[in-house]
Order: C-alpha cells, then structure tokens, then sequence
C-alpha cells in the first residue's frame, strides 16, 4: 500500500478545506448561539459536507456533466453567494437579526450555506475530491481517499466543537472585532474564487 498517496491525499485535502481556518469562521457565523444550537449546525455541516464531497467523488464530473455545468461556473456562483455571507459579517446584519429575534429557533441557519456549501464541501474541494479519486491506482486507493476525506471532516468537527472556547478567550468586543475582519477575508476568498473561474473559463489571462 502506497503510504504517499494517503499522505499527500491528506495534506492537499486538510490545505483546501483549512480546517484551523474555518474554526473563527464558524464562530462569527454562530455569534451569540447556545452551545446546543451551534453543536447542531457543526453536525448538520459536517454531515452535509461529508454527504457531497461522497457524492462528487464518487460521480462529480458524471454529475455536472448532467446538469451542463463546468467547474469554472461553479467557482463563479460560489463565489458570488459567499459574497453575499461577507457582506452580511462586515455590516453586523447577521447580529442585528439576531438581536431582533427572540426565539432562537428562528434565526439564520448557516449549517447549508456557508458552512457546508461552499466553506467545507466548495469548489477546491469538490474538484480535489474528484481529482484524487481519478489518480487512485486501485479500487483500495480510491477507498482510502474517502476515509482520508472522513478525517479531514473529522478535524473541521473539532474545531468547530473548539468555537465556545475561542469565543470566552476572545469576549464580545474581541468577537465584533474578528467578524469584521474574517468578512474581509471571505469578501477576498469569494473575489478569488470568481476570479479563478474566470481564468477557468478563459475569460482572463492565467
């Protein structure tokens, strides 16, 4: 068994899903949640997420084949909807609705978008997924990819457990502060991601 294959599966996997990335993004999206609310949402995204990379693995270029889509076009629309999300931290609308709604059942749900789709299960990783299951030799290195994958979402499930704590480290003024900034960093993450499925689409120069 080729121990390189899962190691280099692994890191490229762990690079593009950047879990330690992802746990101040959970917790700006979950600002203000009970512990019970926001353990729920990381499982719904990591079941999401784990339900989709499977499912683009397996038949990802079979799938967007069907549909017409090329993968430029899915960085593109990602992106954009990320966009959207970033706006959102960057001007406190996700905090305001929040503080004008009494019951917490009723407020935004991110577990689908942006957790799931497109931070965890995004293009980078769908195309990985799709990639390293093409490169696999045998049926026993595809599997491998796949329990790869389950480790990687693993991790991200950690950190996302981990958000509370970085929250009571941080405080509500340390919390706002990060927000904003971690909406910069998406607002560029998106812009990049429409800029790379513009150069997939040979719409700009590589």
């Amino acid at each position: 068994m080729d121990l390189t294959f899962f190691i280099s599966a692994f890191v490229t996997l762990f690079v593009i899903i950047d879990p330690i990335g992802l746990a101040p993004v959970f917790l700006a999206l979950t600002q203000g949640m009970s512990k019970e609310t926001r353990n729920a949402i990381a499982r719904r995204a990591i079941v999401i997420s784990l339900g989709l990379l499977t499912l683009f693995g397996l038949a990802g270029e079979t799938v967007l084949d069907f549909v017409g889509i090329s993968f430029p076009a899915f960085r593109i629309a990602g992106g954009i909807l990320l966009f959207l999300t970033a706006l959102d931290m960057l001007f406190e609308r996700r905090t305001a609705r929040r503080d004008h709604t009494a019951e917490e059942d009723d407020r935004p749900d991110p577990s689908v978008f942006p957790l799931a789709i497109p931070l965890v299960s995004g293009p980078g990783a769908i195309t990985t997924m799709i990639l390293l299951v093409g490169q696999a030799d045998s049926t026993v290195q595809a599997a491998g990819v796949f329990v790869v994958m389950v480790a990687v979402l693993a991790v991200v499930m950690v950190m996302f457990r981990a958000a509370g704590l970085l929250e009571r480290l941080l405080g509500r003024t340390g919390t706002v502060v990060a927000t904003r900034l971690l909406g910069m960093l998406l607002a560029a993450l998106s812009v990049q991601f429409v800029l790379d499925g513009l150069r997939g689409a040979s719409l700009l120069p590589a």
